[in-house]
């Protein structure tokens, strides 16, 4: 039987990013939720009620939001622009390159629902291309906290940056990674092990990294050791950590729940190649292709996002 690591109740990471930014506001007046028509969607509403001079509504205008939302950065605000991850990073792509990359604007940008989270409306409302268009851009991190822990973390540091960030948050309740991170610390740009193991390396982000940690376990009972590691920062990658645990496994699988191309996996198979470490290497993601439609569990498992599909591709790459 797989182990458990928490049988508790757990929360979505975008509670998690409500409740860290109600806490951070009670003592700081800078800082400023701005929306487009998403504050329910987003979980804002809390925040709305406790601090109705700190959110700005700007409708249905990702446009707009990213313009509002640089120009706030511009006067000193930290702001958190909050949007559904498939429309802020592709109606707002231009103004999140200009506004806010290129004229240097701290801007928080906070992708919600994305990957395939809004699961059987289908392709338009995936957001399956953001790590790859903002990875292409100069001076914006990229970030997908995997748990709770880590999104009230990467939420606590994204209020403290003085760079643009974009941070991706599912809907989905997120178990807790470990059962104590308080000794942990959590940094931008450095990956984090969750389990170790010199057969197999899985790096994932965001949501796969529990799949992927299960996945472990199941490998576990079968001899086959895995490490298992939250890369929750795509850009800049922590290629220190990645260098590291490739010379120590026989395999590597990575777990995204987005495009194949542009994303985590080939920022890792880049790095690797272009390092001269070459080991058998294996992309989970989306292929090129128009989901298929169902939940977002029936969308994951289908495409091998899951205990049991990550599980399969370390034996066959193992073999």
């Amino acid at each position: 039987m797989a182990e458990q690591i928490n049988t508790l109740p757990y929360k979505a990471n975008l509670d998690v990013y409500s409740e860290t930014l109600q806490r951070l506001a009670e003592t700081d007046r800078n800082i400023i939720a701005v929306t487009s028509d998403s504050r329910g969607s987003g979980k804002l509403v809390p925040f709305g009620k406790k601090y109705p001079e700190q959110i700005v509504e700007v409708g249905i205008a990702e446009q707009n939001l990213v313009g509002v939302a640089a120009g706030l950065a511009s006067c000193g605000k930290k702001v958190f622009a909050t949007s559904p991850a498939c429309f802020l990073t592709a109606r707002a792509l231009e103004q999140i390159k200009n506004d806010i990359a290129y004229s240097n604007n701290p801007v928080n940008v906070i992708g919600i629902s994305a990957g395939v989270s809004y699961g059987a409306l289908g392709s338009t409302h995936h957001s399956l291309h953001d790590y790859a268009a903002l990875r292409a851009i100069n001076n914006i991190m990229v970030v997908a906290p995997a748990d709770n822990w880590e999104t009230a973390r990467a939420i606590e540091a994204a209020a403290n940056s003085n760079l643009p960030v974009y941070l991706r948050f599912g809907k989905k309740p997120m178990p807790p990674l470990k059962e104590d991170a308080a000794d942990e610390v959590f940094e931008f740009g450095k990956g984090r092990v969750i389990t170790e193991g010199n057969d197999v390396l899985l790096i994932g982000c965001g949501e796969t990294v529990y799949p992927a940690f299960e996945a472990a376990q199941l490998l576990k009972e079968e001899g086959i050791a895995a490490t298992v590691v939250s890369m929750h920062t795509i850009k800049p990658l922590d290629t220190v950590l990645l260098a590291r645990l490739a010379g120590q496994c026989r395999a590597i699988i990575t777990i995204e729940e987005h495009s194949v191309y542009g994303g985590l996996g080939e920022a890792c198979a880049s790095y690797l190649l272009q390092r001269g470490i070459f080991k058998p290497f294996k992309i989970i993601g989306i292929p090129d292709e128009y989901t298929v439609t169902g939940s977002q569990s029936d969308i994951l498992n289908h495409y091998g996002i899951s205990r049991e599909g990550i599980a399969q591709t370390a034996r066959q790459l193992l073999t």
